[in-house]
């Protein structure tokens, strides 16, 4: 471990002399810094937003999966006795961990979004609701059918399963498309680097083939352009990273009203995901640099 650490010091700190090979200004320079720390900006949100996807799936899943709703569609004068009905048949159902009839005021507010606080449920045909919570076993949804059908023939069993599955494949699916994004802004910051080290290596090729004449081996000077650039990378990366969490902090909290748009923000020790991003910067920029340095050479000898 020791060992890690003195290289990576070492690296860090350099040859005061290989230094000189890399100009420590010029359009390369502000290239690479702006292009790591560009896409570690958004790689922030393409984290956040995977992140996000991923509790929404996992929350819309355990809520949805759980519950389930019995519709009462029935003349006026039997809506109450079938209700009574079928929560007597919930009661000896097994899988079915509690179960309650909504009263006028809990369906109200389910359908003032639709239409308003204002709505009177007497002036519209509104079938009465059951919330059926279950167990973690489940219950038997073809048997539950069977049942109210011969004895409520006005329960219609809604298992959530059409709006369930749809919902969790589409925020999966959103979780994925988060970290393919990730890769992609990954590999346009080593395409960038690649670039920006070509342009520095053909800049230089007279230092080059000076420090070859006095004795200068490939792998000093390709270090020497390996470290300039894959330093850059993680202060570009670094800064964008920390401009990115600045960012989300200004999102609006998670909310249940507010919906998904509420929550794209991180959680827990998810704060500390981004952190990994200058690291992972500088891990490309050295790959990339030290292969484009390579090249260059093998061109230049």
């Amino acid at each position: 471990m020791r060992s890690v650490v003195g290289n990576i010091r070492r690296f860090a700190l350099g040859d005061p002399q290989s230094n000189r090979v890399v100009p420590p200004s010029g359009f390369t320079a502000q290239l690479t810094f702006f292009a790591a720390g560009t896409m570690a900006f958004l790689a922030v949100f393409a984290m956040a937003l995977s992140l996000a996807s991923g509790r929404l799936a996992a929350r819309w899943g355990d809520e949805l999966a759980r519950s389930s709703t019995i519709r009462i569609v029935a003349p006026m004068d039997q809506r109450a006795a079938q209700t009574d009905a079928a929560l007597r048949i919930l009661e000896t159902t097994a899988g079915v961990a509690f179960a309650r009839a909504l009263d006028t005021e809990e369906q109200q507010d389910l359908l003032a979004p639709w239409f308003g606080p204002e709505l009177d449920l007497a002036t519209l045909p509104v079938p009465q609701l059951i919330e059926v919570i279950e167990e973690e076993t489940g219950f038997d949804a073809a048997g539950l059918r069977l049942r109210l059908a011969a004895e409520v023939p006005g329960a219609v069993l809604d298992d959530h399963t059409r709006w369930r599955e749809p919902l969790v494949q589409a925020a999966s699916r959103l979780r994925l498309l988060g970290w393919a994004s990730a890769i992609l802004l990954g590999v346009t910051t080593a395409v960038m680097v690649t670039l920006a080290a070509n342009a520095a290596l053909a800049a230089n090729a007279q230092v080059i083939a000076v420090l070859r004449l006095v004795g200068a081996t490939d792998r000093y000077i390709a270090q020497a352009f390996i470290r300039r650039f894959t330093l850059r990378a993680f202060g570009g990366a670094f800064v964008g990273s920390l401009l990115g969490l600045g960012a989300v902090l200004l999102l609006p909290a998670a909310s249940d009203t507010g919906g998904f748009l509420t929550g794209l923000g991180f959680q827990g020790w998810h704060w500390g995901l981004p952190l990994i991003i200058p690291v992972l910067a500088a891990a490309v920029a050295f790959i990339a640099t030290g292969a484009a340095a390579n090249r260059a050479l093998k061109r230049l000898a």
